[in-house]
């Protein structure tokens, strides 16, 4: 199409503008082929949130175990923010803020979901979530502490965190710090059952998980089938974890999801973060007994 222009000169012809073509607004949650993939491979974007990428993925090589893997996700706290979940069993009872399910508001807005710590019989720490406290927690010990604006930070309870005059949300312990000031504890290749958790059938090399933070804010959740404390250490480090912790141990216990939002659907679809993880029945989108994380959409500034 062209435009006539007409007057006291001679006609001039030009071309018309062309149709400014419609961007599609950015889907809130979208899961990015990364997340499915296989074998090994470097920081890659996981889930966009906005267009923005705010999940990134990896997988390693275990620390001296060739053969064994470590999945690695790293968080942008500007994006999404993380919630403790309390589980029908443990710490039990209703009128929690997030209770023992993804319920249907939070499925809306939910981008991954992964594994707690310790049991409670265990003593390796507290639970308080929203006003509520599940057990007590102990001081010095390695915590997840979320505040009430969202971020979450890592660190001894009362010898790092909380930070002063910052409110706090939720915190969920476990044992002592894994990395301290970017440094792996000590006792990782001398003290496994004693210090860090009793394995299945005693055998050091089982499926463990853990959760660090950057010193840039970012978070870092690791997992794998066979590791020792070690390798999760190493592999939590080598991402540029300054502080961390172990979540929990055993193959029953640790896995991890994304969660792919797909148009009219009711609700999101699993997608498993750990090659041939054992897996929660129910996927945190049913009942489970045992408290669990959530990432969620951080709300639009």
């Amino acid at each position: 199409m062209t435009v006539t222009l007409t007057g006291p000169t001679a006609a001039t012809t030009i071309p018309a503008p062309a149709p400014v073509a419609r961007r599609r607004p950015a889907r809130l949650i979208e899961v990015l082929p990364a997340a499915r993939r296989q074998g090994l491979f470097g920081w890659l974007p996981a889930v966009a949130v906005r267009g923005q990428t705010a999940v990134w993925i990896s997988r390693v090589s275990a620390y001296h175990e060739p053969g064994f893997t470590i999945t690695l996700l790293r968080l942008d706290q500007s994006l999404v923010t993380l919630a403790l979940h309390a589980g029908g069993g443990e710490p039990g009872g209703s009128g929690w803020r997030y209770g023992d399910a993804i319920g249907a508001s939070e499925q809306r807005i939910v981008v991954a979901a992964f594994n707690s710590a310790f049991r409670e019989n265990y003593g390796a720490g507290g639970f308080f979530a929203y006003g509520r406290v599940g057990w007590r927690l102990l001081p010095g010990a390695a915590s997840v502490v979320i505040y009430r604006d969202g971020s979450a930070d890592i660190g001894s309870w009362h010898r790092g965190v909380p930070a002063p005059g910052r409110p706090v949300a939720a915190v969920r312990q476990n044992l002592h710090l894994l990395i301290n000031a970017g440094r792996i504890a000590s006792n990782v290749d001398t003290c496994i059952k004693v210090c860090w958790g009793d394995p299945l059938h005693e055998y050091p090399i089982v499926a463990r998980s853990g959760l660090g933070i950057t010193s840039g804010g970012e978070l870092v959740w690791a997992a794998g089938h066979n590791l020792s404390v070690r390798a999760l250490a190493e592999a939590l480090a080598h991402a540029g974890a300054f502080r961390a912790m172990e979540l929990d141990i055993n193959p029953r216990w640790v896995a991890g999801y994304v969660y792919e939002h797909r148009p009219h659907s009711r609700a999101p679809t699993p997608v498993p973060l750990m090659p041939g993880q054992t897996g929660i029945p129910g996927d945190f989108l049913q009942p489970y007994f045992r408290d669990f994380f959530t990432v969620i959409v951080h709300p639009a500034p």
